[in-house]
């Protein structure tokens, strides 16, 4: 099993890690749908619509939403990665939509999803990089889009891995531009035993503008009042 590159730090060579690796010994590598995601999609009643798998990796993910008749775009930053996650889909013999993309470089059309799943993109990023990350996931959602995000929790001990995040910390990132429906504990399903504490969250898209303009309205009509 190897580590993430830079993954409490810089980005690091993603792409060195995944032309020189077996995708089944990474940490994070898991062949079933991620339970949380699972337990998600079947609260809200979600059953179809355009998802992003964001950091597909392996494809796993990816390739078990598009069984579940989801139409599926998937996005990494390696070339190798999408490279062995094309074969996986061809083989598994499942129609999925891959792109290289940097998501805090992104190419990604506005309003192009309904879903996005992060299951471990955000919690290896540069702190001062988070913003970006919400402007370009709120930008690549149509309006009300589900935002499904699992990070590493500032409960699981040591420095190995990806940055620990609070709960507060990681509402802090996102209040305003998603409403937040939900942040459970739960732990991060792979290759690592016992499985890493996680924090996975369900925020919701907001149109800002509309918002806005919302708010503009109630001032002037109390102000007339």
């Amino acid at each position: 099993m190897v580590e993430p590159p830079g993954a409490t730090g810089p980005t690091g060579d993603w792409e060195k890690l995944y032309a020189t690796s077996d995708v089944a010994t990474l940490p994070w590598y898991n062949p079933d749908l991620d339970a949380d995601v699972e337990r998600a999609l079947k609260a809200h009643h979600i059953r179809d619509g355009r998802i992003l798998d964001l950091g597909t990796g392996p494809a796993t993910q990816a390739m078990n939403l598009a069984k579940r008749g989801f139409e599926v775009i998937a996005t990494d930053i390696s070339g190798s990665a999408i490279k062995k996650a094309k074969a996986s889909a061809k083989a598994a013999g499942v129609s999925i939509t891959f792109q290289v993309d940097n998501i805090l470089k992104s190419k990604l059309a506005p309003n192009l999803v309904d879903m996005i799943v992060d299951r471990g993109v955000f919690h290896v990023l540069p702190k001062a990089k988070r913003r970006l990350y919400v402007e370009t996931v709120h930008r690549v959602l149509r309006p009300d889009g589900w935002l499904f995000l699992k990070c590493f929790s500032d409960k699981e001990p040591g420095t190995w891995g990806p940055h620990r995040i609070a709960k507060e910390e990681l509402l802090g990132s996102f209040r305003g531009p998603f409403d937040i429906l939900s942040v459970v504990e739960t732990v991060f399903q792979g290759n690592v035993k016992p499985a890493p504490k996680a924090l996975f969250a369900t925020f919701r898209r907001k149109d800002v503008a509309t918002a806005a303009a919302r708010q503009k309205r109630a001032r002037k009509r109390s102000t007339r009042a």
